[in-house]
């Protein structure tokens, strides 16, 4: 979910928060590590967006994605980073890890996970604007799943974007505005599957690949690549695909030398 909070609205700043998806995944909190509970669809797509970091990432900064540590001297910051299903993995890779997001309950999840684990990751609850503003800059971000959540996509896009260091990768990970999109995404995957809540997306909230595209470009990023990222019923497991009429994952860089 998104990292955002109401600091950055009671400061008068554009704030890209919408308090409904807030409250939303707040109250789902406690159940982020639970693979059978309400997160078990992102459970199941992990792997997937995991391999696709690693390689993606490694391949860019000329790292071994095979080594134990590849990122190792790289600080990453995780938006809306939930409970911590991407963070954790990425500081095992070695990663220096800032992890923010707009709920104080995940954020309190996503820590007492990490310490029982024994990894250190910076959890905030903060925004992307506070981030920004304070000039933090990254090497990497993953922005996975949290666009189409967020009050005003493309200035935090934006704000994203800003905190990238010269030869800095963005990920980005959404849903298409699609019909496609609304068949498997919505009606399939709260009503009729229950693999979420019902009211979890809003298709109109959802960003076509153009969309994302335009929104990259105005940040000042190139597109890498768009990856379709799709289902397979008979197998329950996930893969990359050509066929981003669903769920989809953008790759963009700030042009400069990369590390």
């Amino acid at each position: 979910m998104a990292g955002m909070t109401n600091k950055s609205a009671s400061m008068g700043g554009t704030s890209s928060i919408d308090p409904g998806e807030i409250a939303r995944f707040s109250a789902m909190a406690a159940e982020w590590w639970d693979p059978a509970g309400k997160f078990r669809p992102l459970h199941k797509f992990n792997p997937t967006r995991l391999a696709y970091i690693r390689d993606a990432a490694a391949r860019h900064f000329g790292r071994d994605p095979k080594s134990m540590r590849p990122f190792e001297g790289l600080r990453f910051l995780d938006i809306g980073c939930g409970g911590g299903l991407l963070s954790e993995p990425m500081a095992r890779l070695g990663a220096a890890m800032v992890s923010a997001d707009a709920s104080e309950q995940n954020i309190a999840t996503a820590s007492v996970h990490a310490a029982e684990q024994g990894l250190d990751i910076d959890y905030r609850c903060t925004t992307a604007e506070d981030l920004a503003a304070a000039g933090e800059t990254f090497d990497v971000i993953l922005n996975m799943e949290v666009i189409e959540h967020v009050a005003d996509p493309m200035p935090f896009l934006a704000n994203c974007a800003g905190m990238l260091k010269p030869g800095g990768l963005m990920f980005i990970a959404t849903l298409n505005r699609t019909l496609k999109a609304h068949a498997f995404a919505i009606v399939g995957a709260e009503y009729v599957l229950g693999w979420l809540p019902r009211g979890t997306h809003d298709w109109k909230k959802f960003i076509t690949t153009r969309e994302m595209e335009e929104g990259i470009a105005a940040a000042g990023l190139d597109l890498k690549e768009l990856k379709g990222v799709s289902y397979n019923p008979l197998t329950d497991k996930w893969s990359l695909s050509n066929d981003t009429d669903v769920n989809y994952m953008a790759l963009a860089a700030r042009p400069g030398a990369e590390n």
